[in-house]
């Protein structure tokens, strides 16, 4: 099931546009939503949740159009921003409250287990809260209405490697029924690495993947080889954008095009990770 499609979505905000992205996210599944700053991501994100219209096309969520089921489809979000979106002079347990309103089917009992695993004070004010704190608070709110789509746009930038692994266990649990799901958007592609099923990789408004995360690392191969070697592999055109040092070169190159390259037995080879993928296609060729 598609639990996110963008049919021909366009926006245009100046110079940047999204064009006619034809993509979906999957039901049941932790999907990473990566690229660049300025990409894109975050106008994205905002596309999903209804807070910019498209030119063109549309956006819909659960099978349904914003046109006409905007509220049902909200209320069965979770949002964690990267930004503070919280009043910063009231206590953790009044600023709940607030969020507890918009949401029916709110679970009291499950936002207190998840302070109480947070080890979060309810009488702490928003702004005596460290920002991993606020993240925990973010995440809890999100998390207690039991919502069907949890969207995170960079929720662990800035926080340290601890909280990070908690984040993603917390977030592979979720998944597990196979009825929820999860778009995560980060520039820290080592956590996508853990626990992404899928990646939808986007490069200044266009869509460059959208599949299985394997299926994109195995798209790719990390080349690296001496410096002799490096005009065979820079004149023909094949090789992405690289670096070179005075004893060699590194770059990426299509899986195809290395398997029919003439001296590939001449350099070393590996699978890239997410972070060599956005490094080298950032440019292009």
């Amino acid at each position: 099931m598609k639990v996110i499609e963008f049919c021909r979505y366009t926006k245009r905000n100046g110079a940047f546009v999204l064009n006619r992205l034809n993509f979906h996210v999957e039901k049941g599944y932790i999907t990473g939503l990566i690229g660049p700053n300025g990409s894109g991501k975050t106008t994205l994100i905002r596309a999903i949740m209804n807070l910019i219209h498209p030119d063109e096309g549309e956006v819909r969520v659960f099978g349904q159009s914003y046109r006409e089921r905007e509220r049902d489809i909200k209320r069965r979000i979770g949002f964690v921003y990267d930004e503070d979106v919280f009043y910063n002079h009231l206590s953790v347990k009044e600023m709940k409250k607030i969020i507890a309103s918009f949401y029916p089917d709110w679970q009291e009992a499950l936002f207190q287990q998840y302070l109480h695993d947070f080890q979060l004070p309810e009488q702490r004010k928003i702004h005596d809260l460290s920002k991993g704190m606020r993240m925990k608070f973010a995440l809890a709110a999100a998390l207690a209405h039991e919502p069907e789509l949890l969207i995170m746009d960079e929720p662990t930038s800035g926080l340290d490697s601890v909280f990070r692994r908690e984040v993603l266990a917390i977030l592979s649990r979720y998944i597990e029924d196979g009825n929820r799901s999860v778009l995560f958007s980060t520039h820290i592609s080592t956590d996508l690495e853990r626990i992404a099923d899928y990646i939808v990789h986007i490069r200044n408004g266009q869509l460059m993947h959208c599949g299985s995360k394997e299926e994109l690392l195995d798209t790719y191969v990390l080349v690296k080889g001496s410096a002799e070697d490096y005009p065979a592999y820079e004149s023909d055109g094949k090789l992405l954008r690289s670096q070179q040092t005075p004893y060699g070169f590194e770059g990426l190159m299509s899986t195809a095009d290395f398997a029919n390259h003439p001296v590939r037995e001449r350099v070393l080879s590996e699978k890239p990770s997410l972070d060599d993928i956005l490094y080298y296609t950032q440019e292009g060729r």
